[in-house]
């Protein structure tokens, strides 16, 4: 398994709680495990009468259950409107994406897909992106963007953006923390053929294990590095 002590402190920006754990469980706790700080940033919350309070709530506590499992060292909640940031003014995106970049200071951004179909995703990744603008020393040193099942691969490749990872990382011996966390979201498990099924999960992490002669991997692609 190869080094990963270069990566330092990391945060990744899930849009919504899960997308995390979807994109990147097997690399946080391979990351928590090697001692580093791993932090998350969940840019949205339901609000009523979209989203009734009561599933908000069992919402965050999975999403607690599922972070402790995975070593997560704090997770950071900026409470935009879910599935409505297309109706709040892009530069309270980027102002509140912005600070948490700018309390937290990662050596290395984990970001949702540009090419993603939701929306909240595409604008996520735009704010992430501006937020790391090369334009201090405290910036990331290296961005990735990562998939989430469900949404990156729903759009239509070719004529949308297409998620073509060029960076594995290993996550044999944590695929099963990765599939613990999401099981822990009662509320998002879905039944195998579905996207959002633990078969899917694994098979998923098969596939690009494979592509990387990897017994499970977790892929990305990467935005920028600087070293």
């Amino acid at each position: 398994m190869s080094d990963i002590s270069h990566l330092g402190k990391v945060l990744i920006i899930a849009p919504h709680p899960d997308d995390e754990v979807l994109g990147c469980g097997g690399t946080m706790a391979r990351l928590a495990d090697a001692g580093h700080e791993v932090h998350v940033a969940v840019v949205t919350k339901g609000y009523e009468p979209a989203f009734p309070e009561s599933l908000v709530t069992q919402v965050r506590e999975e999403l607690a259950e599922s972070h402790r499992l995975l070593g997560v060292t704090e997770c950071h909640f900026l409470d935009l409107p879910a599935a409505a940031l297309d109706t709040i003014p892009g530069a309270d995106i980027n102002s509140a994406v912005g600070k948490v970049v700018n309390v937290v200071q990662p050596d290395t951004l984990f970001i949702p897909f540009v090419g993603d179909i939701h929306k909240d995703h595409q604008l996520i990744f735009v704010a992430a992106l501006v937020a790391a603008r090369p334009r201090s020393r405290s910036i990331p040193n290296r961005v990735y963007a990562y998939e989430t099942l469900s949404e990156t691969n729903w759009a239509a490749p070719g004529i949308t953006e297409a998620f073509i990872p060029n960076v594995f990382f290993d996550v044999t011996h944590t695929l099963e923390r990765k599939l613990k966390a999401f099981s822990c979201f009662k509320s998002q498990v879905k039944q195998s053929p579905d996207e959002r099924s633990l078969k899917t999960i694994e098979a998923l992490a098969t596939l690009r294990g494979s592509t990387a002669f990897l017994g499970a991997a977790e892929a990305f692609m990467l935005i920028r590095e600087i070293t």
